[in-house]
């Protein structure tokens, strides 16, 4: 499997340095990261479902669409991303933009003026971002230079323990206090996971559920006698042996992660099966997922939902396991629950996957987008809150002369990027 992670050095004195010395190139802002999941195509940005707190960035009269609807923004986005009540919009110069829900922090910005979270807002932050991602409450971002800054708190069962200060929400874009130098991020609904050039996984957050794969269950309610430190300073995920990662993807409360030998491993929630496990315990440390390893099949992107998890591989091919209720794993109303990865059929090859807490979405290679699953909060475009069981093709006037490049969905909207079709 190709690792498609990179840091390219701006100046030949910085590409003679060896990989152990990229927390020293980092200081002397001489690299840029790069990881295949950053958003490098530019389109704009489509919105559907419920939005009754600004999750759709569409103003404060319109709370619902059926169907997509456009959001206007002055810049070219290259990277959509819901989280839980909140949208996260990326720009082609590396500009970060939010709106929705900042009860905790979520959105990074001064929303003090009513009305002003229900539209797009610019983030302060003094460098170039390259990748973003979402939870419930929290935002985070990845600047080219590899550094991460967070904003917003992390939740669990008892409500806010915070984000980097104990039980205080972080308002303000605000640095992670990491030496290595970070690719990729992504978020689980109150977990963070941050892959770094060197292949090493660092996580925070809450650990209820074993989703930070490093604190032990006895551990886990607030991090036991060490307190929150033990969660919210992130800390390297260990295994036995030296194992190199080169991807990582969060599910509700649960993680995967793949290595550079090609196995998959997960740890957190997997209470209906979704992370491929035998067993339905929560795995409060990393789990080497034999259900993934097929010596014909490369898997190239997971997404987890609230019990559910889609995949899929090299060919384009999706997958489903876990929770069926709802027809969040496209298989048919008379589909169970599945404790490995289960064919979902009606989809042409797809280029990627994703999921929201019930609802499940496939980009086909072509530019279009499947959805399937709970329909209640209108997140699958049919215009219906009927229950899809099977993949429906996503219709709309906005969708019409459009490739879809990526798509996100949050616990009660989507958002989709799109770009015109004489673009492409």
């Amino acid at each position: 499997m190709d690792s498609s992670v990179a840091v390219m050095a701006t100046k030949k004195s910085a590409t003679k340095r060896k990989s152990d010395s990229i927390p020293e190139v980092k200081d002397s802002k001489k690299v840029k990261v790069y990881h295949r999941s950053h958003g490098k195509e530019p389109g704009h940005i489509l919105v559907l479902g419920q939005g009754d707190v600004g999750q759709l960035g569409l103003g404060e009269d319109i709370t619902e669409r059926k169907k997509p609807a456009l959001l206007s923004l002055h810049e070219k986005i290259v990277q959509v991303i819901a989280g839980g009540m909140h949208t996260v919009c990326l720009s082609d110069t590396g500009v970060v933009y939010t709106f929705g829900c900042n009860d905790e922090g979520a959105l990074g910005r001064d929303t003090k003026e009513e009305g002003s979270e229900m539209s797009p807002g610019k983030v302060v932050l003094d460098e170039k971002v390259v990748q973003v991602s979402a939870g419930d409450s929290h935002t985070a971002a990845l600047t080219e230079e590899g550094t991460v800054y967070v904003w917003g708190s992390f939740r669990d069962n008892n409500g806010v323990i915070g984000l980097l200060d104990h039980l205080k929400t972080t308002v303000v874009p605000t640095k992670v206090p990491l030496t290595e130098t970070v690719v990729k991020v992504t978020s689980g609904n109150d977990h963070l996971v941050m892959l770094t050039v060197e292949g090493n996984l660092y996580t925070s957050g809450t650990a209820e559920q074993g989703q930070l794969g490093r604190v032990p269950e006895q551990f886990s309610n607030r991090g036991g006698r060490k307190g929150l430190d033990r969660l919210l300073i992130p800390q390297m995920v260990k295994l036995k042996g030296k194992v190199h990662f080169i991807d990582s993807f969060c599910g509700a409360y649960f993680t995967f992660a793949v290595s550079k030998d090609g196995h998959v491993y997960g740890f957190g929630l997997s209470n209906y099966h979704q992370l491929g496990t035998k067993s339905t315990k929560m795995c409060f440390a990393p789990v080497k997922l034999t259900t993934f390893k097929n010596s014909t099949t490369t898997w190239v992107d997971f997404s987890g939902g609230q019990h559910h998890t889609v995949c899929l591989d090299s060919e384009g091919q999706v997958y489903s396991l876990g929770r069926a209720e709802y027809g969040r794993l496209g298989l048919g109303e008379e589909a169970e629950e599945k404790s490995e990865p289960t064919a979902v059929s009606g989809v042409e090859p797809a280029s990627r996957v994703t999921c929201g807490a019930s609802v499940s979405y496939a980009v086909t290679k072509e530019g279009s987008v499947y959805a399937w699953g709970m329909g209640t909060n209108l997140q699958l475009g049919t215009g219906q809150e009927e229950d899809e069981w099977t993949p429906v093709k996503m219709t709309g006037k906005q969708l019409e002369n459009c490739t879809v490049l990526m798509v996100s969905s949050g616990g009660q909207h989507t958002v989709l990027l799109v770009k015109d079709k004489q673009e492409s």
